[in-house]
Order: C-alpha cells, then structure tokens, then sequence
C-alpha cells in the first residue's frame, strides 16, 4: 500500500471519487455534491483554509487502486482553544482494512504533531460544525445534506487505533401529525400573550434583516461554546445566501422580544432527499432542473432542523418551546411535510436533548467526534457541558 498526497487537480478529482469505490452497492448511501467537498480545500470558498495548514492523501493498493483517503488540518479560529493545541482529520474512507486505515490515521498525526499539535479530533470538517461532523455508530439511514455516512466498521478502526469519546451527537426524528404535550401548549399561550414577543417566518425580500438577526442570536448562544469562534457578518451572509435558493419560509423562524431577536429554529427541505440523491455528484442543469421542480410538486416530504437556538438570558422562560408550538402549528396547518429531523444535538447539550425527547422526538442517528491525545499519558477529558 502506498499513501500519495494529493497536489494536483487529477488527485484532487480522486480524492472525490473514493467513496463511490468504497460505498458501492450501498443503498443507504447518497454521493455528496462534489462542488460542497471541494469548498472545503479551497481558500477562495473557505476562510479557515490555508495551504501550509491541510493536507490529504490517497491511499492505494499495489495495483494503483484507491483504497482510502485522509485529510489533516489545522482550523486557526479553534486549534488553540483547547487544553491542548488541537487540529482535525476529516473526509476518511477506507476499505475494511485495519492496516490501511491505519496508516491513514499515522500520516495525519505525524503531519499535524510537525505543525505542533498536541491532539487531533475527527471526523470533523475544516469549517462549522453543521457539516460533515461525526463518524455514523448508529442509525444507518440515509445521510442529510452535508452530513457524514459510512460504514459500521468505522468506528472500531477509530477506536482500535485509540480515540476516544469526546462527545457523542444525537440526530433527532419527530413526525409532523404527532401532537405536542398540552403543557407545551400552555406554556407557549403564557408567551404568545405577552406583546413584547414575537415570531416570525423568514422572508427572502429582506434577507439582509435575517442574516444580521441570525449572526446576533449565534454569536450569543453559541460562542461560549469549546471549539466555536465568532461569527462574522460576511460569514453569516455567505450562510444564508448559499441556503436561499432553497429556503422555505414556512419552515424558517425568528424568535424576537421588544423588536430584538433572541432565537431562531431554520429549517430547509432535505436536499439529499430533494435532488442531491439523484445528482451523482454533479451540480449541472439536469441537477438544478429536479431541485427545482421536485421543489414545485412537493416531492421533499422531510424537513431538516438546521439549527435551533435561544440566547442565554431568555432561556428557561418557555420562548423555546413557544417558537416550537408557532412552527408545529403552522405545519399542520399548511401539511408540507411529513417529518423534520434535526441537525444533530450534542451530548454535552442535556437541555436541548430534553427539550427534543420531550416535543416527542427520538433519536434516530448516532453520530461520534473523537480525540486522540498524542502524548498517551495525558489525562483525556470529554467534552464539558453546557
């Protein structure tokens, strides 16, 4: 077996081709638009990237096969917000080889400790966290949008080698017929009486307002968060503007209190579902033409909870669960979808878990970010919650 970085655009076109090796016959499996990968390594698309601080490899059999692939990376906005300097891997694949996955995982260490790493978590993404984040353990449905499958053995390659848990990610189902809990309701009357509240759906006329709305209600609530840096406007723009051609307003919510806003739960048709499924990677005309269209007719019967969120100083005061109520009601009423999963909750997030379980939604994927600490003796702490 022989690893060969990729520094060319033929092993750039490669490197995107091995799951399709690795996945074949899968049925659960859906090829990732090729365009949404390769973002991820190029500056002029993705502001953590910079040329001396990632790398990937190809691994290839004797034969000239791929076999796997790797990246390694440092993000500057996280790597030093740890106990230890921290970089990632991410986009593994590989066959059912422990030796190959393993020599996958040695170039990554050996690589991000010669750039003075002390750690590295995986698999993670060289970006935010609502993509390509987590090695699937359990719930092997077909992947969302930008979201990481792949095979059960996975998780004992990553294990064997000797990561550990630093925390686990919950990705949630509730279908849309279920009724809430009368107390959900009650609560969410309490709130919808007071007038310094309100809730509103997106609107795509005046998306400026949304994108400036969801910067202020992110950097609030998430922030504080281990491993999350600020976001920026441009940032938050660039966000929300990829997400407009698909963006529902009926499924989209802004949580407001004396005109200021303090919440959002976004949501989007499932892509996968929508087209990405039938793209096989290519974002051509064909592929625009069936987004556009399964759009109009309403093919996409599941909606995909993005991100959910409520700034620290209106928590506990039932503005969740009233924002939830608003949205719940109106999908009955407008009965666009069937189901909504939930962009993945993590562990160290028990509120947000309780609030899930308790809107009568259930775990319906398992996803893990490992660490692996390189001096073995150091103590491993998971993730603390919050």
């Amino acid at each position: 077996m022989r690893l060969t970085e990729v520094d060319s655009q033929r092993l750039a076109r490669e490197f995107l081709e091995i799951p399709g090796m690795i996945y074949r016959g899968d049925p659960q499996y859906i090829r990732p638009l090729d365009d949404d990968v390769a973002s991820v390594f190029n500056k002029e698309t993705n502001k953590y990237f910079e040329d001396d601080k990632c790398i990937r490899w190809i691994l290839k059999d004797k034969s000239g096969n791929g076999i796997g692939r790797i990246a390694a990376f440092i993000n500057p906005a996280t790597a030093y917000t740890f106990d230890q300097p921290t970089g990632g891997i991410g986009f593994f694949e590989c066959i059912n080889n422990r030796e190959a996955a393993f020599m996958l995982f040695d170039a990554a260490r050996e690589w991000l400790q010669k750039h003075d790493m002390e750690a590295m978590d995986g698999p993670v993404n060289l970006g935010s966290r609502e993509r390509w984040w987590g090695l699937l353990v359990d719930g092997f449905h077909p992947p969302c949008y930008c979201c990481n499958y792949n095979h059960p053995w996975y998780q004992k390659f990553f294990e064997d080698y000797g990561f550990k848990v630093f925390f686990k990610q919950y990705t949630y189902l509730r279908k849309v017929k279920e009724p809430l809990r009368k107390v959900y309701y009650d609560v969410a009357e309490r709130i919808f009486r007071n007038p310094d509240y309100s809730f509103r759906n997106v609107e795509k006329r005046i998306l400026d307002k949304y994108v400036q709305d969801f910067r202020t209600v992110y950097n609030k609530a998430w922030v504080n968060h281990e491993g999350v840096g600020e976001m920026t406007f441009d940032a938050a723009k660039k966000l929300i503007g990829s997400l407009a051609p698909v963006i529902d307003q009926r499924i989209a919510w802004f949580a407001y209190y004396k005109g200021e806003p303090v919440g959002f739960f976004l949501s989007i048709p499932e892509l996968n579902e929508l087209f990405v499924r039938y793209a096989r990677g290519k974002l051509n005309l064909v592929s625009k033409l069936r987004l556009v269209v399964n759009k109009w007719l309403g093919k996409c019967r599941t909606m995909y909870g993005l991100v959910f969120g409520i700034i620290p100083e209106q928590q506990k005061k039932g503005v969740e669960i009233a924002m939830i109520v608003a949205a719940a009601n109106a999908l009955l009423e407008n009965k666009a979808y069937d189901e909504v999963q939930m962009n993945w909750i993590g562990d160290f997030n028990p509120r947000m878990m309780h609030i899930a379980e308790q809107i009568g939604a259930r775990v319906y994927k398992t996803h893990h970010t490992y660490r692996y600490l390189f001096d073995r003796a150091a103590e491993f702490k998971r993730h603390p919650e919050i």
